[in-house]
């Protein structure tokens, strides 16, 4: 089945120049296997594409259940040069929690989706 991580996941999200920072924490432990098979910097880059145009790299922080994802040219130069409207990141991580991601039927009772 098709889930969106909303269901699954809280997300934070900021800036540094023209990198996006988006983190992915799992609402609970059992979330966070499936957010580390599913959840890869390829289908991050795929979401995003045609926001993110350069490379996206993953972090793994099991100790808190968590991903972070940096999204490098991302904010088209940045607060201070960008013309976007949003040049600064806040809404990379509603955009994230978008994403749907395949999970089992088992997986699926076990997130409590």
């Amino acid at each position: 089945m098709k889930v969106q991580l909303v269901k699954l996941a809280h997300a934070r999200s900021g800036d540094k120049g023209d990198t996006a920072n988006v983190g992915l924490i799992a609402l609970r432990d059992e979330i966070y296997p499936l957010l580390v098979r599913e959840v890869t910097a390829a289908r991050v880059r795929q979401h995003f594409k045609g926001i993110c145009l350069g490379e996206v790299e993953r972090f793994e922080l099991p100790n808190l259940g968590a991903l972070n994802f940096l999204l490098h040219e991302s904010l088209g130069g940045g607060g201070t040069l960008s013309l976007m409207t949003d040049a600064q990141g806040k809404t990379f991580s509603t955009a994230l929690l978008r994403m749907e991601i395949e999970i089992s039927d088992d997986e699926a009772q076990v997130a409590g989706v």
